[in-house]
């Protein structure tokens, strides 16, 4: 790797390690991208301020001189002000610094020696992408104006009218509901034309010579569109009998067409309202560093959010095609969108390059979790699959197409039953532990390269003083499970240690030695 290269990654790798700046990234991609947080709203408010102030003191400078200052803001202050908004939307797109850490451990865990330079020339093009993006193509020309020597560039300007649309939400979904319900409208046009130049017609033959108000063609087209429209000036009435009919006509047909036009843009807004609120779901829970997405809401999603939320929240989605199960989920008080999560295009919308993402195929057809699946790892392969299986014979199949673990929840709980007859005492403390009780609760705590752990052994750590008994030792999410380990074990980095104790020892465990509860 040519050292250039490899003195870039270096001060990449620093800047992920850093806190500081990782946290400070992340606050402000959560106040430019996320429509819910206050400082967006602020933002937004003061950009279009921005953009109609200028216009208006460019508009006003067409016939009147203004003042020095006046000028120096309308052109340069607000161009500058657009420009650093251009620049922190650029470097908040995506994470290069990510993509090295990632690359640096997954090199450390396969024990081979990173590729950095690939690594880099993907996000460096993934980064260089943004620029070509619609709404970056116009920040840009919104920022033209300010090379004040080159006078003809004032007139890119009016580009900054194109912001509002970034900046206000309401303006955007206004031309959207318009757009999806064009075929009606463009209909209903060209049903107004007909009418207006049939009416205009009419009475331009009618009323030829008898009304003075009507001298040529264009002043019965004119009558025809305000009558049609309801407005009515007065400033042209029809004077004979023929030409009053003509004017009920029209009239009536006015009425009937704005009240479809009308009734067309209600319905299409009343749809629109639950897309809405589906769409904002979805961009809040992307702006998140980590969350689930479960697909399915079954009696398994159910069981499994009530486990996991007495123990731990976790910002999650819910995703079912049935319109009466997204409904049940949403009165249970969950967050849930009625969509396939079994198409591309579903699991691509919550795709998001900065979060830690983990789907679980919880439906009950083998044939749509595999989908789920297929689809997820073909959006990312970052993104971790956890799929029900209803037997063992589809196991390997979900294997091949790519899920991290596979779980066979019938398999499971015929054991549990099992155990329950044979075993009652231990599959007391079993349910116990599993139901996350307060007899105990079993954890993971994952060994990064940062943790004093790291060179350790088992008996060296204050295990038995906090009553935590190490159930058992792992390398990494696909080594080899040791169960039981000998004291005299010598703790390495991606180790995953399966404890068992009080849920208050194994939190104080975490907080005092700074360790990483699960591996990620």
């Amino acid at each position: 790797m040519p050292k250039s290269y490899n003195i870039i990654a270096l001060f990449l790798l620093f800047l992920a390690k850093n806190k500081r700046y990782t946290t400070f990234k992340a606050q402000i991609r959560e106040i430019f991208t996320n429509p819910k947080n206050i400082y967006k709203n602020y933002i937004d408010w003061t950009i279009i301020f921005f953009i109609v102030s200028s216009i208006a003191i460019m508009m006003y400078e067409v016939k009147y001189p203004v003042s020095p200052w006046l000028d120096f803001y309308a052109i340069y202050f607000t161009s500058i002000v657009f420009a650093i908004e251009y620049l922190i939307k650029f470097w908040i797109y995506n994470d290069i610094h990510k993509e090295i850490l990632k690359e640096e451990q997954r090199a450390t865990f396969l024990k081979i020696k990173p590729r950095y330079t690939p690594v880099l020339i993907r996000a460096f093009f993934k980064k260089i992408s943004y620029i070509f993006t619609p709404f970056a193509i116009i920040d840009l020309l919104a920022i033209l104006p300010m090379y004040r020597e080159l006078r003809f560039l004032k007139i890119f300007i009016l580009f900054r009218f194109l912001k509002i649309f970034q900046h206000s939400r309401n303006i955007h979904h206004f031309l959207e509901v318009l757009s999806e319900r064009k075929f009606e409208l463009i209909t209903l046009l060209f049903i107004l034309i007909f009418v207006v130049f049939v009416g205009g017609i009419a009475i331009y033959v009618l009323e030829d010579h008898l009304n003075s108000k009507i001298n040529d063609l264009f002043d019965a087209l004119y009558w025809s569109f305000i009558t049609i429209t309801t407005v009515g000036f007065g400033d042209i009435v029809p004077v004979t009998t023929a030409g009053r009919v003509v004017s009920f006509i029209i009239i009536l047909i006015g009425i009937t067409m704005l009240s479809f036009a009308t009734s067309v843009i209600v319905s299409a807004f009343s749809e629109k309202l639950n897309e809405l609120k589906e769409e904002r779901l979805a961009e809040e829970i992307v702006t998140k560093e980590k969350f689930l997405i479960l697909c399915g809401y079954s009696h398994i999603t159910k069981v499994f959010l009530r486990l996991v939320q007495e123990k731990e929240k976790y910002d999650y989605i819910i995703l079912d095609k049935d319109e009466a199960k997204v409904q049940e989920a949403l009165n249970d008080g969950h967050n849930a969108i009625c969509d396939d999560a079994s198409r591309y295009e579903v699991l691509k919308r919550f795709y998001s390059p900065n979060a830690d993402i983990t789907i679980l195929a919880l439906t009950s057809s083998d044939v749509e979790n595999i989908y789920i699946t297929l689809n997820a790892k073909a959006v990312s392969k970052d993104i971790k699959v956890i799929a029900r299986a209803n037997s063992k014979k589809v196991f390997n199949r979900y294997k091949k197409v790519g899920a991290d673990r596979v779980v066979l929840p019938n398999d499971i709980a015929s054991a549990m039953l099992v155990a329950s007859i044979a075993y009652p005492t231990t599959y007391k403390a079993i349910n116990a532990i599993l139901n996350f009780k307060e007899v105990a609760t079993i954890d993971e705590v994952y060994i990064d390269n940062q943790s004093e752990f790291v060179g350790k052994t088992i008996q060296s750590i204050p295990f038995e003083k906090l009553k935590i008994t190490v159930v058992g030792v792992q390398n990494g999410i696909d080594g080899v499970f040791k169960f039981n380990p000998k004291k005299e074990y010598l703790l390495k980095e991606g180790d995953v240690l399966v404890v068992l104790g009080h849920k208050i020892s194994i939190e104080y465990l975490k907080e005092h030695f700074n360790l990483i509860g699960s591996y990620s």
